[in-house]
């Protein structure tokens, strides 16, 4: 029987424990932090985590008991932390704390923009398809799968056109809200209905001009076509982090009259 957790290390000297991975049972959980608490003081570890599972949730109040502090929690299962330095400051980052959202601009060989309207806002007004990213999930990806799953439109990433960045959102979150503009590849619209009240091609002059389209959305259309007459594009490109060994996505700007290099197409960045 172990006398103490063993965990898994880190690059910053720091262990985490996974409750599904070092079970054990309630009465012998005190002994047994006690006693790794002492080892890992004693071999310098900095940051010691507990992720603890619904299953194994009893462990909470014995950790919290034991110095130990909430960083962020799931569906089923709560991280805590306990910070080992005494003579340091504090050096947690904070969880994640921004949402991230995309809408596609989305223009037809008739010079028409794709626009809907949700089922349940409370305020219905014409807006671009859209919605959240999804864990692991790409911008360029997501905004196309938002596209097809609200308007049954299918489409190509031609351009970045716009971010905006806002403060107090859902949960308390900041909020990033990135355009981009697709290429359509089919045309018969199917709107979802689980989300979607009202789907249309919508002319763009009516567009620029609608009273139910905020300011915002139609500033969206016009830096889409300010792009367009100047032939610029910010072009998403991707590549493996040297150091990392991860996918990223890198975005640039280009002149769209040239095409990307060989090198761009292929990007590695150390």
């Amino acid at each position: 029987m172990a006398t103490s957790f063993f965990g898994a290390e880190d690059r910053f000297r720091g262990i985490t424990v996974d409750s599904k991975v070092e079970q054990c049972v309630l009465s012998d959980f005190p002994n047994l932090l006690k006693e790794s608490i002492t080892q890992w003081k004693k071999n310098n570890k900095r940051t010691i985590w507990f992720k603890v599972h619904l299953d194994q949730s009893d462990w909470v109040p014995l950790l919290a008991k034991n110095g130990f502090k909430f960083h962020h929690a799931k569906e089923d299962y709560v991280m805590m932390y306990l910070w080992m330095p005494k003579d340091e400051l504090k050096n947690i980052p904070n969880y994640a704390h921004t949402l991230l959202g995309v809408g596609g601009i989305v223009v037809n060989d008739k010079s028409q923009v794709l626009v809907v309207k949700e089922k349940y806002a409370t305020r219905t007004f014409w807006k671009l398809p859209g919605g959240y990213v999804e864990p692991g999930e790409n911008l360029v990806d997501a905004a196309m799968r938002e596209v097809l799953e609200e308007t049954n439109i299918s489409t190509e990433f031609q351009s970045l056109i716009s971010f905006n960045h806002s403060h107090g959102r859902a949960f308390g979150c900041s909020d990033i809200y990135v355009v981009v503009n697709l290429k359509p590849t089919s045309y018969e619209i199917k709107k979802s209905d689980q989300e979607i009240s009202e789907c249309i091609w919508m002319d763009i002059q009516d567009y620029l001009t609608h009273p139910e389209i905020h300011a915002l959305n139609k500033l969206l259309l016009e830096k889409y076509l300010q792009y367009k007459n100047n032939e610029i594009s910010i072009d998403c490109v991707s590549g493996i982090h040297q150091t990392l060994n991860i996918p990223f996505c890198f975005y640039s700007v280009r002149d769209s009259k040239k095409s990307i290099s060989d090198v761009g197409k292929q990007l590695k960045i150390s």
